[in-house]
């Protein structure tokens, strides 16, 4: 089953890669790049930064640069994925360094504003198990926070995540799978149900 999701992930990859050449001198492509990558890259930041102005800043930026570089992306070098969100790290990273500390945000302000599908207490609920998570994740190691943000937050693949933590595919794997076990164990510590 891993095998068919990352064979998946690898086509997909593919396309992004071949669409990136394609965007250097086709709007249309550039624009399908846009719209795919901005909500995956735009969630990575905010995870990590967990203010609105900053995140809107740090995607600005990035997007600006790619759009600026795109003649130097390579997709020999590594893919498309891995190009875009090591941009938005250095912009992150570059941000840090001149602000020496990261500006908290409510945890709200993560999320969504109320659903109007779900009934109010749905909506509490919901919102209880979001503030939860977080706070567990707040518990796991700058690795550890990082993969599960760019596996679950963007939906790359671990090989794609592999390249921009320069580790293997695999020690992804096992970095998830202690993660997710740690998150299960702190939420059932403080009681929370999965």
């Amino acid at each position: 089953m891993l095998d068919m999701q990352e064979s998946v992930a690898e086509r997909r990859s593919g396309y992004y890669n071949e669409l990136a050449e394609r965007a250097r001198y086709d709007k249309e492509a550039f624009s399908e790049l846009y719209d795919y990558f901005f909500p995956r890259v735009y969630n990575f930041i905010f995870a990590k930064v967990k203010n609105t102005e900053q995140a809107d800043d740090i995607i600005s930026i990035t997007f600006e640069k790619v759009f600026v570089k795109l003649g130097d992306y390579d997709s020999g070098k590594g893919a498309f994925s891995t190009w875009i969100f090591r941009i938005a790290l250095n912009e992150m990273n570059s941000l840090f360094r001149k602000n020496k500390q990261l500006n908290e945000a409510a945890w709200e302000e993560f999320f969504e504003p109320a659903d109007g599908r779900k009934t109010p207490e749905q909506q509490v609920l919901s919102d209880e198990g979001d503030s939860q998570l977080l706070l567990a994740m707040e518990k796991l190691s700058d690795r550890e926070r990082r993969v599960v943000s760019l596996k679950y937050l963007t939906g790359i693949s671990n090989k794609e995540i592999a390249e921009m933590e320069d580790m293997t595919a695999n020690n992804v794997g096992v970095v998830l799978h202690r993660a997710l076990d740690k998150l299960k164990a702190i939420l059932e510590g403080s009681g929370y149900t999965i």
